[in-house]
């Protein structure tokens, strides 16, 4: 079995994976990257908390244009996920107005982004739409 590692300290793998929030402890706002204190109340306490791994996406752009060696065209969005923001590309949909659509349901998903000469796997996360 090869080893697998996420490419964010905010990403939980396993039989469930799923995102942990740095929820403010003063107002609730809540962060992936460290903080020293809340960019909403200036409060310096955080907890660990789960975010919900379904969500419907507020925001997108079709990108035609990246770095060097990124395949596009892709969809960048942000999911509303019960009420935290989550930015992320939405995968397993054609990048195309035909296909994605301001609050269409999504899911987290994971998935390979690429493996190193040990076999460890570098695992990132996405958004594919729920069945309907």
């Amino acid at each position: 079995m090869a080893t697998a590692v996420p490419i964010v300290d905010y990403l939980v793998l396993g039989d469930d994976p799923h995102l942990i929030a740095r929820e403010c402890t003063g107002c609730g706002a809540r962060f992936f990257d460290r903080r020293n204190a809340c960019a909403s109340c200036f409060a310096t306490t955080f907890a660990d908390t789960p975010v919900a791994t379904t969500g419907e996406l507020k925001a997108f752009t079709i990108v035609a244009f990246a770095a060097p060696g990124v395949p596009v065209p892709f969809v960048a969005g942000v999911v509303d996920c019960d009420g935290t923001s989550v930015r992320g590309n939405v995968i397993g949909v054609d990048p195309d107005p035909d296909h994605v659509a301001l609050g269409m349901k999504v899911k987290l998903t994971t998935y390979v982004v690429g493996t190193d000469d040990d076999g460890t796997e570098a695992i990132g996360f996405g958004f594919a739409p729920l069945e309907a």
